[in-house]
């Protein structure tokens, strides 16, 4: 109860009495202000006191409920300072302990109002006077912002400071919860910088400090705000102003990409420069976390060189000094973004971007085939060499362990001659100079493996892990030959060759002769897994004109064919 008042049983029986309840007598007239406090919100943070700045609605009205003067009808609330002289002292007294949003009738006698004299034309002498007032705002001039964390991320790397760049979303109210503005209704953030006297004081103020994603609750006094002229027809002079703010992100126009090294291989021989081609994963949010784009929804990588342009500046610089296999996380200012005007309608102008990188691999055209020996047999002094004829075992994944095809899967090892374009050509380098039974690893860059296109089971611009065993190898032959002597032919081969002589050869004579310099040393065949198809090959090539049987006019020599330039043969 404000200081003069009657106690509580006095004002009950005055307050009765002069609403006329019946049973009880009039006890004369009133020697204090009546105060009946019919509705008190739940919530009462501040009530009024002498020296308070208040701001409320009333109606005026004497006791036979004649209107005498309404704030209402005005359409202006009343604005004042309490206790000093500048209300009647029946409203001095009858509003200082009031809650904002607390409704009060109040009687207040004529020596508390207008007393003998009253208002000419208004209110007449020794008028009791009855209000209807609710209180709206309640400041001082002493009053200091009001700021409360409503929520706060658990990791917070940075908070905002002067000359930073904020993007936040906000509902604003008067004190009584009367809202004015709001940015969710414009379905787009407030963005300015903080600091620079783009703000109402109080905003500026209350901004510093916050974390992306934090929720503040800040009620700003009107010497902070739009003080004695307000601003247009929804903020009232002299109101208290409460923002309920969502800061969404901020930068400063000074930042660099801000790394964070989630996970790191522990053996990391290479690091991505300019000029390499990267395959990666990422999930790029905003720095409330909303999702704006992934590759992992379209189950492929994104593919690209870094520090040429081909992607935004600080993923350019975000990937620089990357390890394959690597996780980390680039946060990417708007200025080295997307700018003031974003992309889409998902990446919102002047926005923070956090990608969250997963590096498959990556590789430079540059590069070679990387071999690694992981055994060698002691004393090898034979290694494979182009056009051997080798078997070997393989398995083959991605960098980052994903399985793709493995010998051990099939009944048999994978066999080849080197030199042929059977296999990539990386693998094919990979297999060369080794001793059997060596083990080796291979690094196989995609030009010297399945290129941009990749092939069934292997993603394009791919780089490929061979873990290969060499099991055994075959000597080739020279390039265009299916058979070579070790030494000089016989002067008569083709009667050498005709079995029977009956002056032709048919195809099992040639296949029994060519088997036999095999045997005896005088020969090899070139390596296969199938050396009966390798000398059909043979007898077709010299049966040119395919009638079963070879003519001495159409046998000839491989050498001899190469001088002639016909087409080669034996």
């Amino acid at each position: 109860m404000a200081p003069g008042s009657c106690g509580l049983l006095l004002l009950l029986c005055l307050l009765l009495s002069t609403l006329g309840a019946p049973g009880l007598g009039d006890p004369g007239p009133l020697e204090d202000v009546v105060i009946d406090r019919y509705y008190i919100p739940k919530i009462c943070l501040r009530e009024v006191q002498m020296g308070d700045f208040i701001r409320y609605h009333y109606n005026g009205t004497f006791k036979d409920g004649k209107k005498f003067d309404s704030s209402y009808d005005r359409g202006a609330t009343v604005a004042g300072v309490v206790g000093v002289g500048r209300l009647i002292t029946g409203m001095d007294r009858g509003l200082q302990g009031m809650c904002v949003n607390e409704r009060r009738h109040l009687i207040v006698p004529p020596h508390l109002g207008y007393g003998s004299i009253g208002v000419a034309g208004l209110i007449p002498p020794d008028a009791t006077l009855y209000f209807d007032v609710i209180m709206l705002d309640i400041w001082n001039k002493n009053d200091k912002l009001q700021i409360t964390t409503l929520s706060k991320p658990e990791r917070c790397n940075r908070t905002v400071e002067n000359s930073d760049f904020v993007r936040y979303h906000y509902n604003g109210t008067l004190l009584d919860g009367t809202p004015f503005d709001s940015s969710y209704s414009k379905d787009s953030t407030y963005d300015t910088y903080v600091g620079s006297g783009w703000l109402i004081k109080g905003m500026d103020q209350g901004l510093l400090g916050m974390c992306a994603g934090e929720k503040r609750s800040i009620i700003i006094p009107p010497f902070l705000a739009y003080g004695e002229k307000g601003y247009g027809t929804v903020i009232p002079p002299q109101a208290s102003l409460v923002f309920s703010v969502l800061l969404v992100d901020f930068h400063n126009p000074k930042d660099g990409v801000f790394l964070e090294h989630l996970e790191v291989p522990e053996s990391c021989k290479r690091r991505a420069v300019t000029g390499d081609f990267v395959r990666y994963h990422y999930n790029g949010t905003l720095m409330d976390g909303t999702l704006f784009d992934s590759s992992y929804s379209r189950n492929h990588t994104y593919n690209t060189y870094i520090g040429k342009g081909y992607i935004i500046p600080g993923m350019d610089q975000g990937l620089q000094g990357v390890c394959m296999g690597e996780r980390r996380r680039v946060v990417i200012p708007p200025h080295l973004a997307y700018g003031e005007n974003g992309a889409g309608d998902k990446i919102p102008g002047s926005a923070v971007l956090v990608f969250d990188v997963h590096v498959i691999d990556f590789h430079n055209p540059a590069d070679a085939v990387e071999i690694e020996t992981v055994d060698r047999p002691e004393g090898c002094n034979v290694t494979t060499r182009h056009r051997d004829f080798v078997r070997y075992h393989y398995n083959c994944s991605l960098l980052d362990g994903t399985q793709l095809f493995s010998s051990h899967d099939y009944e048999k090892p994978q066999e080849v001659t080197l030199g042929t374009n059977k296999v990539i050509e990386g693998l094919n380098r990979g297999l060369l100079n080794m001793c059997v039974g060596e083990r080796r690893v291979l690094i196989v860059p995609p030009h010297l493996g399945h290129g941009e296109s990749g092939a069934r089971g292997v993603p394009g611009s791919a780089v490929l892990r061979f873990e290969v065993e060499l099991l055994s190898m075959e000597e080739g032959v020279p390039e265009g030959y299916l058979f070579i002597w070790h030494e000089d032919p016989p002067a008569s081969l083709y009667e050498q060759m005709d079995l029977n002589k009956d002056g032709e050869i048919p195809a099992d004579e040639f296949s029994t002769f060519i088997k036999t310099q095999v045997v005896e040393g005088k020969g090899r065949l070139m390596p296969s897994s199938d050396p009966e198809k390798v000398i059909a090959d043979m007898f077709r090539n010299q049966d040119r004109n395919q009638d079963g049987k070879i003519t001495a006019e159409e046998l000839k020599l491989k050498s001899d064919e190469d001088r002639e330039k016909v087409h080669e043969e034996l």
